[in-house]
């Protein structure tokens, strides 16, 4: 996004909630975040389809289109993508937003019980 627009997009935002400029500036990186890893997501799913259609396609024998050498590329790859994921979206994939808050409530009720 263009300078321009970035500061535009503010100075609207600013007028119909209120936000201030350092709130701004930590929603726009995580927004730029997201937007990378859909792009990764995107690249990773086309370039892999290419791939293995492509092995699929041009060999005689379907054969090679069973093979470890055929999928290596999308297991590795999308093991970097699973990690680019989490350290985009972090934990709460796996545990959810207030997580750690019910579990430390859900142990205190617990020992609560048992007094």
């Amino acid at each position: 996004m263009r300078r321009l627009e970035k500061d535009f997009m503010f100075e609207k935002l600013q007028k119909e909630t209120g936000i201030s400029s350092e709130e701004y500036y930590i929603a726009y990186k995580k927004v730029k975040r997201i937007k990378r890893f859909y792009i990764h997501l995107t690249v990773y799913l086309l370039v892999n389809l290419y791939l293995i259609l492509n092995k699929r396609f041009d060999s005689d024998s379907n054969d090679i289109f069973y093979r470890w050498n055929t999928y290596s590329t999308a297991f590795f790859w999308g093991i970097g993508l699973i990690a680019h994921g989490l350290s985009v979206f972090g934990s709460r994939v796996l545990f959810g937003d207030n997580w750690e808050e019910n579990k430390i409530k859900e142990y205190i009720q617990k020992k609560d019980n048992r007094n």
